[in-house]
């Protein structure tokens, strides 16, 4: 399985930027995907996820109300849409994978699959 992510960039604080993590079409249909980040010096979180096909998601406490996401099964392609970025939110965030979620949505234990990760910076 192959995750590529892309969308990342650096936007003011109160900004916006949507991620892209492109997938084959069985892994974006079928898979648990989720989005984590992390920043320097710390532990990498879970951001969000969607679990099954049309959903249900989750979101860190963190992000709920400013971030979305999405599984677009025609471009096979799963979105966070991050709006009102903070500094805080400054970090490398990762696509994640599997073919299913045994623990917690949030744990990194639970995905196998990984993407290389797009930089996203706040100022």
């Amino acid at each position: 399985v192959q995750l590529v992510e892309s969308g990342g960039g650096s936007v003011q604080a109160g900004g916006s930027l949507t991620l892209s993590c492109a997938a084959s079409p069985y892994t974006i249909r079928t898979y648990a995907m989720a989005w984590f980040r992390q920043a320097p010096g710390k532990e990498r979180e879970g951001v969000a996820a969607i679990l099954f096909r049309s959903g249900p998601t989750f979101y860190a406490d963190s992000v709920k109300g400013r971030f979305t996401i999405s599984r677009d099964n025609a471009k096979t392609t799963v979105y966070p849409q991050m709006n009102s970025l903070k500094p805080e939110d400054t970090a490398m965030y990762y696509c994640a994978a599997n073919i299913g979620v045994g623990g917690r949505w949030d744990d990194t234990r639970s995905y196998r699959y990984w993407g290389q990760g797009t930089q996203v910076t706040v100022s």
